[in-house]
């Protein structure tokens, strides 16, 4: 059972804030302005006695209840920032068999099909997979699951696997049926939800079927959860970037007087409180790799 309280994920933040300034990124104004607003946020009766408890639920039962809200709301700004990566890692790869593994919505299949690609996807959700057939006409679809793909080995040319493996406990298995499938020679990116957004509160969340709270089942990688099943089955590291969606940009926008609802935390108390969100800024959103399976 998983404890959320507001209060406490924005004194959270201005922890964070600090330490950066223990660090030496910040002065003793700064310091002394975080200090203040804890006091402050202590006060607001607004956050006071408003946690939820919550349990963990698989992905394809919360993802059926997001699936036509996913694109607008899911996301989290995170959709801007990992496209212009996954773009430029495979613009020079020729047309070919494409896999878009927990393909979702169709997103990344929509962008391969433009460059080209036969386009494959395959995702847990038949209500995700049915946006995505609209999305993707001409392209193939199946139900599954990244550990087990539905495809026969040597089958694909190229796989892109986006926001989906921070669902997945041990990354083994799920690396293991990439290389399975992907043909010598081919590329697979992967762009996950970073551990430090995790801890910060990204998450997909829903509600069972008495209407209980739900959190998908989230988990914190290491860039070594990545790296070390990847390199045993032989794939070699064309790149790895850890972007950050750049909150401290443009002027400090001016604060909403409602934290929301907890199915809206933590984009709702980001906004309500953006001084905290700009102080605790600059740590990594996404974890993007380009992995490449050498030919004999």
């Amino acid at each position: 059972m998983i404890y959320q309280d507001p209060l406490a994920f924005l004194i959270g933040l201005e922890g964070v804030a600090l330490l950066d300034g223990w660090a030496g990124d910040h002065d003793r104004e700064f310091t002394d302005a975080r200090l203040a607003e804890i006091r402050r946020l202590l006060d607001d009766e607004k956050l006071r006695d408003r946690g939820v408890h919550a349990g963990w639920a698989g992905p394809a039962d919360i993802y059926q209840q997001r699936s036509a809200s996913y694109d607008a709301q899911a996301g989290g700004g995170l959709f801007d920032v990992d496209v212009p990566f996954v773009t430029e890692f495979l613009s020079d790869r020729k047309p070919g068999v494409a896999l878009d593994a927990a393909c979702g919505t169709g997103r990344f299949a929509e962008l391969l099909a433009e460059s080209g690609h036969q386009v494959i996807g395959v995702d847990s959700s038949p209500d995700m997979l049915a946006h995505a057939r609209q999305r993707v006409p001409d392209g193939e679809f199946h139900v599954g699951d990244v550990e087990r793909l539905p495809l026969p080995d040597d089958s694909v040319d190229v796989i892109v696997c986006a926001l989906a493996l921070v669902h997945v406990p041990d990354l083994a298995p799920a690396l293991a049926e990439f290389t399975r499938v992907l043909r010598p020679g081919g590329d697979l990116v992967i762009s996950d939800v970073h551990h430090e957004l995790v801890t910060r509160g990204s998450a997909i969340k829903g509600s069972d079927p008495g209407g209980e709270p739900r959190i998908v089942t989230t988990c914190r990688h290491q860039l070594g959860d990545y790296l070390r099943p990847a390199l045993s089955l032989g794939l070699q590291v064309k790149r790895c970037e850890e972007p950050h969606s750049n909150r401290a940009a443009g002027p400090l926008p001016e604060p909403t007087t409602e934290i929301g609802d907890w199915q809206d935390w933590p984009w709702s108390l980001m906004a309500y409180m953006p001084s905290v969100v700009r102080a605790a800024s600059g740590r990594p959103s996404l974890v993007i790799w380009h992995f490449q399976l050498p030919d004999p």
